[in-house]
């Protein structure tokens, strides 16, 4: 799985400027065919809670679908979606993921980050999901997760009794905190013998400094690639055989104590 990851200065509630700036990343440094692009949480707005402002109309959607289309890639990203009576009449902070054919899923983030006050305009997502993407074969089973989602370890477990082998984890993780941010990323790779590709943005909004450091991490823990506090893509290539073999050699998961885990249904719901 040949993976390219967008570190982005996102402009504050500017979706289409945003836009641009990926266009322009995408334009000046083309991902190869077939790839998995990788871009922030709320990559065309920013982490904002004006959810009038920022929810996405369809715009934002159809910039990638048609943007996979023309690249010949897969895309994971982050939008907004409205409120509606079903959420409670709150927004949903959403990783997309979208291929040439169309959104392939979408996962709506579980935690809101309530020390941000996030959980004043969003609800909550209520089911994990894990999918099969790439172009290898056999495809790689992923599993798409938002920034704060980084600290609970039962999400990822949750991916990983629904096949996970690799998580991404789009994010705008601040400076302050970035420190945990590593740390989490590889104790989410060991402990669940998987890849996390986890993609940060750079720069600053009204409330915060983000630094960037995104990065990949192998299934034994490994540091593959790390970025630094500029934009610009970022190009790896991961191997999904290599988690599956390390779980086959190192048989962790037959210690596991199913009846402490995480009860999730077959759809991955809680």
């Amino acid at each position: 799985m040949r993976l390219h990851l967008v570190q982005t200065d996102i402009a504050w509630e500017n979706r289409s400027e945003n836009l641009a700036r990926v266009e322009r990343s995408l334009a000046a440094s083309p991902p190869e065919r077939g790839a998995v692009v990788v871009l922030p949480e709320m990559f065309d707005t920013g982490f904002s809670r004006d959810t009038a402002r920022t929810a996405d109309n369809g715009d934002t959607q159809r910039w990638l679908e048609e943007t996979a289309k023309r690249f010949g890639v897969s895309i994971v990203a982050g939008v907004t979606i409205a409120p509606s009576a079903a959420t409670g009449n709150l927004a949903r902070n959403r990783a997309l993921i979208v291929d040439a054919a169309g959104v392939v899923t979408h996962y709506d983030k579980v935690h809101p980050f309530s020390v941000g006050r996030e959980h004043e305009a969003f609800s909550g997502g209520d089911r994990v999901v894990a999918v099969e993407l790439g172009d290898d074969e056999p495809r790689a089973r992923v599993c798409p997760l938002v920034c704060y989602d980084l600290r609970f370890p039962e999400v990822f477990r949750a991916g990983r009794m629904l096949g996970a082998e690799v998580f991404f984890v789009i994010a705008n993780w601040p400076a302050s905190r970035i420190d945990h941010w590593r740390t989490l990323a590889i104790a989410r790779a060991i402990e669940n013998q998987a890849f996390v590709v986890a993609v940060n943005r750079v720069g600053k909004d009204p409330l915060t400094t983000y630094p960037g450091a995104s990065l990949v991490v192998g299934s034994r823990g490994e540091v593959l690639v790390e970025g630094g506090a500029e934009e610009g893509p970022i190009q790896a290539e991961i191997h999904p055989a290599e988690a599956r073999a390390w779980r086959e050699k190192f048989r962790i998961w037959q210690d596991a104590r199913p009846g402490l885990l995480p009860r999730i249904d077959a759809q991955g719901r809680f």
